[in-house]
């Protein structure tokens, strides 16, 4: 029988500027082949999380990313 893997990672891109503002992307990685896309959503590189890959703050505008998220 084969096995598949299936895996979900959000991560912040750097632009070519020194900009602390990203892009957030989303890794997909299908039997260890892994694609990226852009959410269309931008956001600062310190009011993030790469651990829990999820904006840090209680504020609206990082709930309402977060809900976009899950």
């Amino acid at each position: 029988m084969l096995e598949s893997s299936f895996g979900l990672a959000f991560f912040l891109k750097s632009p070519h500027k020194g900009s602390k503002i990203r892009a957030v992307y989303l890794r997909i990685t299908v039997d260890g082949i892994p694609k990226e896309t852009s959410t269309k959503r931008k956001w600062d590189s310190t009011r993030w999380d790469q651990r829990t890959e999820r904006a840090i703050s209680t504020k609206e505008d990082a709930r309402s990313l977060n809900f976009f998220l899950d």
